[in-house]
């Protein structure tokens, strides 16, 4: 079948959205990608020429009574007609939205053309564009079980969130050899998501003092705008570690890992489970109806993460929660367990396997 995958604008969308479309490619159908006009997505799939991709223009919506509705209008409207168009030529059986408004005209296109549709919700807590794209699919897929109550008249089926292929495991010390990393060393991974995160980096910059006596080597995605910054602050502390503003082989840094501290979107979390990463979650504050403390919370019951919320951080209290994880291995390794049994089990597969069954019914109908 031809697929469409609208999958722009945070790397929460676009790598699970990238994992679908691999799946797909690999059995033989012919893939497009819908993404934003943002660098992180001309990023992203500079190294994957397999894939067509258009990009749509980058939607946030506002509030009703706020006059920027009159420009989200104008430019949902000019996203709608591109995809009309495109899908002229390209004549899509199946398209699928992976949240955010970068989503919504691809499926109301595909809808208007009658053709199957769907949505994949990744967090615990569906964001606003996904519960009113939801109308109009043939299933909702969920990467939580707990996100099925939010979508009461509609089908839903619990896939997982998708993994990219490439995120393989590969021999530790190797990995930390690549970053140039010493082996014999207790390794913590600090990320705040594709855009990197300016809480948690300056709250780890408040707590390198407290952290210079400990056997510890850190690996920091800082984000492009704090990178500088966070490399000076190990630098003076006398830290060693490997600072980046992005890396394209996220298989090495989780490898090379022993615990991480991230934010809690649903794709961080779904690859820190893979690799079986004992987690210090820090949810950004400011997510809609505060889904990341949601996601969060699962790990936290499940005993694979500790929740640290952004407005507690004060003092000395994560250099706290971080030598408690470093003084006690048994608890990381217990930790290290209970994530790799919230990992996704093939989940691209399932959302490839999903949208391969509602559209042979829809032939067959």
């Amino acid at each position: 079948m031809n697929a469409v995958i609208a999958c722009g604008g945070t790397g929460g969308h676009l790598f699970p959205g990238i994992a679908v479309a691999e799946v797909l490619h690999e059995r033989g159908h012919e893939v497009m990608l819908f993404v934003s006009e943002k660098e992180i997505d001309a990023l992203a799939l500079s190294t994957r020429s397999q894939f067509r991709f258009e990009k749509l223009p980058t939607i946030g919506f506002p509030s009703f009574y706020s006059p920027a509705i009159f420009g989200f209008l104008r430019r949902f409207n000019e996203s709608l007609a591109r995809c009309r168009s495109i899908y002229q030529n390209f004549k899509p059986q199946a398209v699928l939205g992976m949240g955010g408004f970068t989503s919504t005209a691809p499926i109301l296109a595909g809808r208007l053309r009658g053709i199957s549709t769907f949505i994949h919700e990744s967090n615990a807590v569906p964001g606003r564009a996904n519960r009113l794209t939801a109308r109009m699919v043939r299933a909702v897929l969920l990467g939580f079980k707990e996100c099925a109550q939010f979508f009461p008249r509609v089908r839903t089926e619990v896939t997982g969130t998708p993994v990219r292929t490439e995120l393989k495991r590969i021999d530790r010390e190797l990995a930390r050899q690549k970053l140039g990393l010493r082996h014999d060393r207790l390794t913590m991974l600090v990320m705040g998501g594709s855009q990197g995160a300016s809480g948690i980096n300056q709250a780890l910059i408040k707590a390198m003092p407290l952290l210079r006596d400990l056997p510890l080597q850190v690996v920091h995605l800082s984000g492009t705008r704090d990178e500088r910054l966070v490399a000076d602050n190990y630098q003076r502390e006398n830290l060693p570690a490997f600072v980046t503003c992005f890396h394209h082989q996220m298989e090495e840094i989780y490898s090379a890992a022993d615990f991480a501290i991230a934010r809690a979107g649903a794709a961080s979390l779904a690859e820190l489970a893979l690799f079986g990463l004992p987690s210090i979650l820090i949810p950004f504050p400011y997510a809609t109806d505060d889904h990341q403390t949601r996601n969060a919370e699962i790990f936290v019951r499940a005993g694979a993460a500790v929740l640290v919320k952004e407005s507690q951080i004060v003092d000395d209290s994560l250099a706290h929660k971080i030598r408690e994880l470093i003084e006690d291995r048994q608890k990381l390794r217990r930790m290290s367990e209970s994530a790799e049994h919230l990992a996704p089990k093939d989940a691209a597969n399932r959302v490839v396997a999903t949208m391969e069954k509602y559209t042979e019914h829809a032939k067959r109908a």
